[in-house]
């Protein structure tokens, strides 16, 4: 199953595209990952038509089984909810006109599913993604690892269902 994990943000959209085989040994290998960035000072209805555009992209590309997602959760900074919540609606709408099922997961939850501990670190964070998908270094920017986590979270949550 390829599994397209998201994090969302206006400026700056990290992806992360996985596959999960649970026949193999390696159950979990990357396939591709980085951001959908769009230049500050531009309209943000062209911005987040580069994000639909883009997004639409990696669909085509890869065709994944599933999206996981980021979920809103308590902003400190009322400045960056409302961007966040614009991309997320693009990309909402994107998954659903590409009938790609989606999946929500709060960061804890995929810092949990991929450290064990719902308060880990950035760096912990993307130390175990390189380590549960066998890169050969951390994934950057932080946008792609935090997708790369969503992927692996959903993942996680899929094997059980099983």
């Amino acid at each position: 199953m390829i599994i397209f994990g998201i994090d969302p943000g206006t400026a700056t959209t990290g992806f992360g595209v996985i596959n999960y085989d649970e026949t193999a040994q390696q159950q979990l290998s990357c396939l591709k990952y980085g951001v959908i960035e769009t230049p500050a000072g531009m309209e943000t209805a062209e911005r987040l038509n580069i994000i639909n555009f883009d997004l639409k992209e990696v669909v085509k590309e890869f065709k994944p089984g599933i999206v996981a997602i980021e979920s809103l959760y308590f902003f400190k900074n009322m400045k960056t909810v409302m961007p966040v919540s614009q991309a997320r609606g693009v990309i909402l709408l994107t998954m659903y006109q590409a009938k790609v099922p989606i999946v929500e997961y709060t960061p804890l939850q995929a810092k949990t599913a991929v450290t064990g501990y719902g308060r880990a670190t950035k760096n912990q964070v993307q130390q175990m993604v390189k380590n549960l998908l066998s890169l050969e270094k951390i994934p950057k920017p932080d946008d792609a690892a935090d997708a790369l986590a969503l992927a692996i979270c959903c993942a996680n949550h899929t094997r059980f269902k099983i």
